[in-house]
C-alpha cells in the first residue's frame, strides 16, 4: 500500500519504519523540522508539507499530540488544504493519537462528510512497543474499516481488539490508561513503603509479581532499578511514556468522568498525582518516575513535627 503518515515522533518514527520494512510504501510528514531530519536520517522518504504526502495515499495514518491537532489537520488552516481535501476520495483514515472520545467521533464525522473511510486505532505499549512492533491497538470504527485496517495494524502491533464504533477505540483508551496510572502510583508506595521496612526491591518483586499484586506497572515497568532490566527505572527514568502524556491522558479521562457522571475518586486521584508530578517538572520523565515524588512525600511527612 501507499501509505502517508503524518506525526513522526518518538511513537510515530518507529511505527512508520515498520511499516516500510513490511514492504510498504511509506511517506512521512512533520510539522517540525527536526523530526523530518530524524526520520530522513532513519531511512524514511519524507515530504515538506501534508498534502503533498497523502496526494497518492491509500492510507493515511496520523500519530499527533492533540484531538485538536488531528481535527485541524483533515479540516486545513486556510493556508492550504486539509488531508481529507487533498487525499484521493475514498481511502482510508487511521488515526492512532490518543485524544477525546468526543474529538474521535468529530474526526470520524468530517472523513464521512468528505467521502472516506475512518478508524481510530490509539495504541498502548510505548516506544518499546513501538520499535519492536509489540504494540496493542484498540479501534474503533465500521467493522469493514477496521479489517481494512487490521493488517497495517498487525505489521506495527502484536495485538488489534476492535471496540465497537467510531470513538469506542479511544473510550478504551482512556479506561486503560486510569487503570494504569493508579496502579504505577500503588507499586511506586509499595516499594517505598519495603524500602521504610527493610525489604530489599528484589525480594517484593520476587514475591508480587507471582502473587496477587501483579500488574504491568510492576513486571514490565517496574519503578526501581533491577528486577526488571528493560524498565526506564534502569535509564534514569528515560521515557518511554513520558509524564506529561500521562497526565494528558488523565485529562481525558477526567473530561470523560465528568460527561458520564462516574464515581471515579481512584481514577481522579491519579490525575491530581500525576498534576503534581508534571508541575513539579516530571513531565519529561517517565511516568514510572512517580516513585521520586512518593519518596519525596515521604520525606516531608517524616520530616514534620509530631
Amino acid at each position: 500500500m501507499n501509505i502517508a503518515f503524518l506525526g513522526l515522533g518518538h511513537m510515530g518514527l518507529p511505527m512508520a519504519r515498520n511499516l516500510a520494512a513490511a514492504g510498504h510504501v511509506v511517506l512521512g510528514f512533520d510539522v517540525a523540522a527536526p523530526a523530518r531530519e530524524a526520520a530522513r536520517a532513519a531511512g524514511l522518504d519524507v515530504v515538506d508539507d501534508a498534502a503533498g504526502a497523502v496526494a497518492d495515499a491509500d492510507v493515511v495514518l496520523t500519530m499527533f499530540a492533540t484531538g485538536g491537532q488531528v481535527i485541524d489537520a483533515y479540516r486545513g488552516s486556510g493556508v492550504g488544504p486539509g488531508l481529507l481535501e487533498a487525499a484521493p476520495t475514498g481511502i482510508l483514515f487511521v488515526d492512532c493519537s490518543t485524544i477525546a472520545v468526543d474529538e474521535a467521533r468529530t474526526a470520524h464525522a468530517l472523513a464521512e462528510a468528505a467521502g472516506h473511510r475512518s478508524v481510530d486505532a490509539p495504541v498502548s505499549g510505548g516506544v518499546v512497543g513501538a520499535e519492536n512492533a509489540s504494540l496493542a491497538f484498540m479501534v474503533g470504527g465500521a467493522a469493514a474499516d477496521v479489517e481494512a485496517a487490521r493488517p497495517l495494524l498487525e505489521t506495527m502491533g502484536a495485538r488489534v481488539v476492535h471496540c465497537g464504533g467510531p470513538g469506542l477505540g479511544q473510550a478504551a483508551k482512556v479506561c486503560n490508561n486510569m487503570i494504569l496510572a493508579a496502579s504505577q502510583i500503588v507499586v511506586a508506595e509499595a516499594f517505598v513503603l519495603a524500602e521504610r521496612l527493610g525489604l530489599s526491591h528484589q525480594a517484593l518483586f520476587d514475591v508480587a509479581s507471582h502473587a496477587s499484586g501483579q500488574c504491568w506497572a510492576l513486571t514490565t515497568n517496574c519503578p526501581v532499578p533491577g528486577p526488571v532490566p528493560t524498565s526506564p527505572a534502569n535509564r534514569d527514568f528515560a521515557p518511554g511514556f513520558a509524564g506529561a502524556l500521562m497526565d494528558k491522558d488523565l485529562g481525558l479521562a477526567e473530561k470523560a468522568v465528568e460527561l458520564t457522571g462516574v464515581d471515579a475518586r481512584m481514577g481522579m486521584l491519579a490525575r491530581a498525582v500525576y498534576r503534581e508530578f508534571v508541575d513539579g517538572g516530571g513531565g519529561t520523565r517517565d511516568f514510572s518516575g512517580i516513585i521520586d515524588s512518593v519518596r519525596a512525600q515521604s520525606d516531608d511527612v517524616r520530616s514534620r513535627p509530631a
